[in-house]
């Protein structure tokens, strides 16, 4: 069984709301809401952990059970976040199901994620312990110097950018987090953890679209994705990379 936890106790200073992002209207539904219909369509999904912000316990449990009256959600429980990310995830994964085998980890604010990316995720972390959804770069980047010049231009077809869901065996999640609290570690991402325990992460095909809604003009974007896609399917990003289905 598959377990996904949502952190979603981001406060949305960039979206310059004065209320948790994850509940913005998204083609008029919560962005929430949206992210969650993703996860319900996948089979291998057995629960999903919520991780809000404290005091907002409360609204998020109403608006999941008016939103599971009109869609088909996941088994949902919610959670009281931490003081950063990497906090919420672990309070998260105190409470994953015996049952489950592998742990997903997605960004609440990552709405237009679909079932196709989940599964492969899933996939490749069954394969190789550890996965993260990802696409490659489309702009040369360049490393700057202490001095504010360019230090040097990293070869791009070597760069990708990591978008979630990220998917682990439990066990070995469990573990990078823990070693990460006895060495006091701050990731960016669920991925370096487990990376500074030498094990290896795979790249998984993630989509252009699954962008994260941070600021006002990401909302924009997605709204426009989102109305796109009923007719058409996900860009396409370039086959032969080294990535697997």
């Amino acid at each position: 069984m598959v377990s996904v936890i949502i952190p979603a106790a981001g406060q949305g200073r960039r979206m310059q709301a004065h209320h948790n992002k994850v509940f913005l209207m998204l083609a008029k539904e919560p962005i929430l809401v949206h992210t969650l219909r993703q996860f319900a369509e996948v089979e291998d999904v057995g629960e999903c952990i919520v991780v809000v912000g404290k005091g907002e316990e409360k609204e998020t449990f109403e608006l999941l059970k008016s939103a599971s009256s009109v869609h088909s959600l996941p088994d949902c429980r919610i959670v009281t976040g931490g003081e950063e990310r990497q906090d919420s995830v672990w309070n998260g994964l105190q409470v994953v199901s015996p049952d489950a085998d592998i742990v997903l980890v997605h960004d609440a604010a990552r709405p237009l994620v679909t079932p196709a990316i989940i599964g492969r995720v899933i996939r490749a972390a069954r394969r190789t312990g550890g996965a993260v959804a990802a696409v490659p770069v489309k702009d040369t980047i360049k490393v700057a110097g202490d001095d504010g010049n360019v230090a040097s231009t990293p070869d791009r077809s070597t760069l990708w950018a990591v978008q979630t869901p990220q998917g682990f065996q439990k066990d070995l999640l469990v573990r990078a987090n823990e070693q990460a609290i006895a060495d006091g570690f701050r990731g960016t991402d669920d991925a370096s953890l487990v990376e500074r325990l030498g094990m290896p992460v795979e790249l998984s095909l993630g989509s252009y679209e699954n962008i994260k809604i941070t600021t006002p003009g990401d909302l924009i974007i997605a709204e426009s994705f989102w109305k796109a896609r009923q007719e058409a399917d996900d860009i396409r990003v370039p086959e032969g990379r080294g990535l697997r289905a």
